[in-house]
């Protein structure tokens, strides 16, 4: 038997995208996703799926993994956990983007 840890971010998340789209089940879902996320992104490139503001669904590859964006950080923004996104450096772009967290499709 897996035993599903949630640690207390994800019960944030989990609420801010509940009270964002009004779906609990989902939002535990996307919670778990998010987290999914942020790990594959630490650790090298992440290949996601997100739905954008606009409604354009955005397939992308991105990464937060210090050896790879070190010469891109210069420590004087905000953090996007504040504003209820997650920020990831668009390998594609070349560019730092964010996704909020109900927009989260799926994480391969």
């Amino acid at each position: 038997m897996n035993a599903l840890i949630i640690t207390e971010m994800t019960a944030v998340r989990m609420n801010v995208i509940a009270d964002r789209t009004q779906n609990l089940l989902a939002a535990g879902a996307k919670a778990m996703m998010v987290e999914n996320l942020k790990e594959k992104l630490r650790n090298g490139i992440a290949h996601f799926i997100f739905i954008k503001k606009n409604g354009e669904v955005r397939e992308a590859w991105g990464t937060t993994s210090k050896s790879l964006v070190e010469k891109y950080v210069n420590g004087r923004g905000c953090s996007r956990e504040a504003f209820k996104t997650t920020a990831y450096f668009d390998i594609e772009k070349g560019a730092w983007r964010s996704l909020r967290w109900e927009s989260i499709v799926k994480v391969f």
